[in-house]
This record gives structure tokens, C-alpha cells and sequence, in this order.
């Protein structure tokens, strides 16, 4: 009997005190301390979770625009000035005519003629009116001086100062103006939203105005004054269109240099209406004619919309081109 008594014994030590151990191996393990050791398996250690990434700051990028456009012609190209590449409406190499869009080329081209140069005080403040105010008169004074004139040139060639920008620029598309009467003035030169593109990027990137002078020029660009309101037949307010569309986000990381051309020209009877952006990203340009019954501010708005729509990460909302009724400016 006593065996019998023992192994009995010996059985319930066991179970009682495999009851007690798990409970107490299972404490040990949950605190952290079995044998993978802190952190192991069961461990009380947390993996911290990854650290989300910022998204990268908003900027302009290819990207499907629609605009309800009343008229004659829209088109527009954007330039990744980091890559190159050119993406925009199906007919960007279409051309249409430069307006006061082509000013800032025309005294970029003056003032690198100049090299290290200073020219005279007054040539300097038509330059700074040329871009800033859009006028007219001092634009002829600075396109005089820097080598054009109205007469037409030979063969159907551009003039000097258009044609260094076609060779210093690369535009492919670009050609003297064909309005009958007016085909040596540079308000007519018949340029591509591809090629205002580039056109931006030169000015940008130093080639246009040289070393000296760039810094100038898009100091220049970057504080155009005065409303869609206040715009006259040979100067007056510039500062519209795509920067109206470009969010805080955006405008906030750096200046935006601006240049836009828009005329009310009879022979079509149509406004021709031109925007053209940069910044250290991208380059911008949307080009249009439509009826001259319709205002300059519907304008403004085609170019506000398509910037809003290229806003990337962050979607672009298009702004609302209001369809103006015949007749009333």
C-alpha cells in the first residue's frame, strides 16, 4: 500500500504544482522577462509606429484641365522646369499673338546686351515700367534700343530682337507676325503656348537677360501691379490671371513672376489674351482670342482656372468661368 500511497502523492504534487508554475511562467513571460527578453515574444515593449511622412509641398504638375472657353482659340503648356518636360492642350504649338506677354524678353534682350553695362537712368526706369506697368512707350523705347524696329523685315524673317529669343530660347514655333500693316511689331510676333513655356524658362534660368541683369528682370516680374480693372490701351494694371489661381500653399514658397499681354483688336474683332507664370518649379503659359463683346476679366479667369486645376498634391478646384452675355464689357 505505501508504493501505491506515494506514487498517488507524487501524481497530485505535480499537477499542483504545474497548476502553480504556468500561472506563475505566464506572469514572468507577460512582464517582459521570458526568454526572448525584453522586447521578445510576450514582451511589454510597444514597436513604435513609423513616422508619417509630410507630403511634399504643392506645386503645378501635368494634369487634365477643362475649361467651359467661349471663343476663337485656348490653348496652354506647362513646363517642368526641373525635367523639361511640356505637357498642355492638344494644340500647344499652335500660335496666336504675343501682346505684352513678349516684354519681358524684350528687355531681358537689352539689358544682356549690356553685360556688365549700367544703362542710363531713364532707359532703365522704361524697362521697369515695360514689366511692371506694361506700358507701351517705354516698351518702344527699350526695343529700340535694343535693336528692333517696326520696319518689316526681309524674306518673312522675324527681327533681331524676336529672332535672338528663337535662337537663345529654342522656340520652335515662333514666327514674325502676318497681320497685314503690322508685321515688324513685336505685339504681333505669333508665338505657341509651348513656346512661352520656354520662353519662361529662359528668363528663369539666367539665359535671356545674362548674369548681370536676370535678378533684376524677375524682381521685376514678381511685382507687376495694378487690377483687371485698371488695364488701358497702352499700359495699365498686369497683375492677374494665373496667379489668381495658385494658392497660398504655392505663392507662399516663393515670388511668382508674372508677365500677361491682352489686347481688344479690331481687325478680328477679338480680345487676345495672354498669361505667362513662373517660379523655381514650373513655367505656365495660356493663350486665347475670343469675341472683343466679352471682357478682359473673363480672360483672367480661363488663366486663374487652369492653374487651379494643374494644383498638385492638393486637388485644384477650376474656378468658375462665368459665361458673360454679348455686349457687356
Amino acid at each position: 500500500m505505501r508504493p501505491r500511497v506515494t506514487l498517488v502523492l507524487a501524481v497530485v504534487a505535480i499537477l499542483v504544482g504545474g497548476g502553480i508554475l504556468v500561472p506563475a511562467a505566464f506572469a514572468k513571460l507577460s512582464s517582459g522577462e521570458g526568454p526572448s527578453g525584453p522586447g521578445g515574444i510576450g514582451g511589454g515593449t510597444q514597436v513604435p509606429a513609423p513616422t508619417p511622412t509630410a507630403p511634399p509641398p504643392p506645386t503645378l504638375a501635368a494634369g487634365p484641365v477643362s475649361v467651359d472657353f467661349s471663343g476663337e482659340f485656348f490653348s496652354w503648356a506647362l513646363l517642368d522646369r526641373s525635367t523639361g518636360a511640356i505637357s498642355g492642350s492638344p494644340n500647344l504649338a499652335s500660335t496666336s499673338t504675343t501682346e505684352s506677354m513678349i516684354k519681358a524678353w524684350i528687355v531681358s534682350d537689352y539689358l544682356r546686351q549690356l553685360g556688365d553695362r549700367k544703362p542710363p537712368a531713364d532707359r532703365l526706369d522704361d524697362a521697369s515700367r515695360a514689366i511692371r506697368n506694361s506700358d507701351d512707350e517705354a516698351t518702344d523705347s527699350v526695343y529700340a534700343a535694343a535693336g528692333g524696329s517696326y520696319r518689316v523685315p526681309p524674306g518673312g524673317q522675324p527681327g533681331p530682337v524676336i529672332g535672338r529669343a528663337i535662337r537663345i530660347c529654342g522656340l520652335t514655333d515662333t514666327k514674325r507676325g502676318d497681320v497685314p500693316k503690322y508685321e515688324g511689331w513685336w505685339s504681333f510676333t505669333r508665338m505657341s503656348s509651348r513656346d512661352a513655356v520656354r520662353l519662361g524658362d529662359c528668363i528663369a534660368d539666367g539665359k535671356a537677360a545674362g548674369p548681370k541683369w536676370t535678378r533684376w528682370v524677375l524682381n521685376e516680374m514678381a511685382h507687376v501691379e495694378g487690377s483687371v480693372l485698371e488695364q488701358r490701351e497702352r499700359a495699365g494694371g498686369g497683375r492677374w490671371g494665373i496667379v489668381d489661381g495658385l494658392p497660398a500653399s504655392i505663392k507662399s514658397q516663393g515670388p511668382v513672376h508674372i508677365k500677361n499681354g491682352w489686347t481688344r483688336l479690331a481687325y478680328d474683332g477679338n480680345w487676345h489674351v495672354n498669361c505667362l507664370a513662373m517660379t523655381e518649379k514650373w513655367s505656365l503659359a495660356v493663350m486665347m482670342r475670343y469675341s472683343s463683346r466679352t471682357s478682359l476679366s473673363y480672360g483672367s479667369k480661363v488663366c486663374a482656372s487652369v492653374a487651379s486645376q494643374l494644383v498638385t498634391p492638393l486637388p485644384g478646384a477650376a474656378l468658375n468661368v462665368p459665361q458673360q452675355p454679348v455686349g457687356k464689357l
